[in-house]
C-alpha cells in the first residue's frame, strides 16, 4: 500500500501542535494530526495542567471566601465534598474539549490519525501499522511528570498532576513534594478544600525561578493559611504507607504523618517511542538536539512545546508555534528569542513574572535601574485589603535624550496576572516608561499601581536645583 503524503505532519495535539496544524489547514494545506488518543487531544494543559488546577483552584478559592465571610457575621457548616467539586473540573474541561476532539479537528479540514507514532524514515512515520511521509515533521508531544523515586514509595497514595484530578477519597493530610508552581497551586488549592498540608522544599526558597521580593510574600501569606514548609529539605524513604521521614538542612531526621503525597518534583520527555534515529534526529541527555530556530538535527523535523527542552509553559507552546508558521513562508528566519516570556503563579495571591530577571540583566551587563514599590498606601489595596502587594520593575537606565524602558519586572497581589498585562505589552513593544507615566486610569482601578510606581520613581527628579527652576518659572508666568 502506498505511503499517505501530507505537506506537514503534527506529532502531538497539545497547545503547540494544535496551533500549527490548525492554522497550517486553514491555509489550505494537507494536515495530518497524530494523538495517541481521542482524550489526549489538548495536551497537558486541558487533560492534566492548566484547566483542571485552575478550575480546582476556582473552587477552593470559593470556599476560602465562603470562610472568610464569617468575619462579617456570616455563619457556615459542613465541609467540601471532593466528588462535588472534581465533577465541576471535569465539566469544565468538557465545555473546552468540545472543540479540541478528533471529529472537531477533522471537521477543520485536516486529518487524524489516533496512536502512538514512531518514525521509520527521514520524512515518514508509521501510526498502528499505516505509514505516513510529508515534508515537514512538527514534534509536540509534551513531557510527564517526574516521579519520585525513593525507599518506600509504592506503599504510598501517590498523586501527581496527571492523577491529583482524579481523587475519590480527599486526604486530611497532604504531604507534597515540591515548592515549584505545580506544587505550590495545588497545596494552596488543597489546603483551602480542608486539607494539612506540608511542603518538602529541596532547595532554599519557594519558586526559585521569581524574584525572592515576592515570593516571600506569597510563603508568607501561606503559612498564615496555615500550610507548614520544610526547606532546604528532602524526602529520604517512607517507612509506610502514613509515614515519611524527610532529612532537615541541619541534617537531623523528622518524621511526616500524611494520607497521601502529591508530587511535583519537575517535569521529563518520553522519546524512546518515537525511535528518532531512524529519522537522523539527535538526542544528547535525554533532550532532543536543536537549533535557534527549532530544527533538529534532520532540518524538516521540528520541535515544538515543551518536547524542546525550553519553558514548559502552554503559551511558550504557543509561542513557539508561531515561530515556526513564521519561519515556514519567510526567508528571513526568526530565531527563540525568550526575554519577552511572561508566567504566573496562580496562587491566591498570583504572582506574574515578565521580560528579563535580575540575574539575567547582570549577566548581560545591561545598565538597569530597580524599582520596588509595595501596595501600602494603595487605595484599591486598602479597600480590597491586599496591602502585602509589591511590585518590581527593571528599567534601562537613564541618560542624554535616552528614552528609559521597562525590561522586566514581577508583582504579587490578587489578580496580579492580569494587572501586569500592560506592563508585558509595553515590554514587548519596546514602549518609554511615558507610557505608562502619562496614561489616564480610572480611579480607583487595582492597575493603577503600575503608573503610581513609575510616579514615584520620576518624583526623585524633583532636586533642589529643579525646585528652584520651578519656583522662578512659576512667578514668571502664571
Amino acid at each position: 500500500m502506498e505511503d499517505k503524503k501530507y505537506d506537514i505532519i503534527v506529532i502531538g495535539c497539545g497547545s503547540g501542535g494544535l496551533s500549527v496544524g490548525l492554522f497550517m489547514g486553514m491555509a489550505g494545506f494537507k494536515v495530518l494530526m497524530v494523538s495517541k488518543t481521542d482524550h489526549s487531544i489538548g495536551g497537558d494543559c486541558l487533560n492534566d495542567g492548566c484547566v483542571p488546577s485552575k478550575a480546582l483552584i476556582h473552587v477552593a478559592k470559593i470556599a476560602h471566601q465562603a470562610k472568610e465571610a464569617t468575619n462579617f457575621g456570616l455563619q457556615l457548616s459542613g465541609s467540601i465534598d471532593i466528588k462535588k467539586a472534581i465533577e465541576y473540573v471535569y465539566r469544565r474541561q468538557e465545555v473546552i474539549r468540545e472543540h479540541e476532539n478528533a471529529a472537531w479537528l477533522r471537521k477543520q479540514g485536516v486529518d487524524v490519525a489516533l496512536g502512538e507514532a514512531h518514525f521509520t524514515g527521514r520524512n515518514e512515520i508509521e501510526v498502528n501499522d499505516k505509514k505516513y511521509k510529508a515534508r515537514k515533521i512538527v514534534i509536540a508531544t509534551g513531557s510527564r511528570p517526574t516521579t519520585l523515586k525513593i525507599p518506600g514509595v509504592e506503599k504510598v497514595r501517590y498523586y501527581d498532576n496527571e492523577s491529583i484530578f482524579h481523587i475519590e477519597a480527599f486526604p486530611k493530610k497532604l504531604l507534597v513534594i515540591g515548592g515549584g508552581p505545580i506544587g505550590i497551586e495545588i497545596s494552596q488549592a488543597m489546603s483551602r478544600l480542608g486539607s494539612k498540608v506540608t511542603i518538602v522544599q529541596r532547595g532554599l526558597v519557594i519558586l526559585k525561578n521569581d524574584d525572592g521580593a515576592v515570593t516571600s510574600i506569597l510563603h508568607n501569606q501561606l503559612q498564615q493559611e496555615g500550610i507548614e514548609f520544610y526547606l532546604n529539605a528532602k524526602a529520604d524513604h517512607f517507612s509506610s504507607a502514613n509515614e515519611a521521614t524527610i532529612i532537615l538542612k541541619d541534617s537531623s531526621k523528622k518524621s511526616i504523618q500524611f494520607d497521601a503525597v502529591f508530587v511535583g518534583i519537575g517535569r521529563e520527555l518520553s522519546l524512546e517511542a518515537l525511535q528518532l534515529q531512524n529519522a537522523g534526529v539527535e538526542v544528547k541527555e535525554g533532550e532532543i538536539v536543536k537549533n535557534k530556530y527549532l530544527q533538529t538535527t534532520n532540518k524538516n523535523i521540528l520541535v515544538c512545546g515543551d518536547v524542546a527542552g525550553d519553558l514548559q509553559f502552554s503559551h511558550a507552546a504557543e509561542f513557539h508555534a508561531r515561530l515556526l508558521l513564521t519561519n515556514f513562508f519567510s526567508p528571513f528566519k526568526k530565531n527563540l528569542n525568550n526575554d519577552h516570556m511572561s508566567w504566573v503563579t496562580f496562587t491566591d495571591p498570583e504572582i506574574a513574572t515578565f521580560g528579563l530577571s535580575e540575574k539575567q540583566l547582570k549577566e548581560r551587563n545591561i545598565s538597569y535601574e530597580r524599582l520596588e514599590r509595595g501596595f501600602d498606601e494603595d487605595d484599591r489595596a486598602v479597600t480590597d485589603n491586599y496591602q502585602y502587594g509589591k511590585s518590581v520593575l527593571f528599567i534601562s537606565s537613564k541618560g542624554l535624550l535616552k528614552k528609559q524602558k521597562i525590561l522586566g519586572g514581577t508583582m504579587i497581589a490578587p489578580g496580579a496576572g492580569e494587572l501586569i498585562q500592560e506592563l508585558i505589552l509595553a515590554n514587548a513593544s519596546k514602549l518609554s516608561i511615558n507610557a505608562v507615566f502619562n496614561k489616564i486610569y480610572p480611579y480607583p482601578t487595582a492597575s493603577r499601581i503600575n503608573q503610581q510606581l513609575i510616579v514615584h520613581y520620576k518624583s526623585k527628579d524633583l532636586t533642589g536645583t529643579i525646585k528652584s527652576l520651578l519656583n522662578s518659572l512659576y512667578k514668571l508666568f502664571s
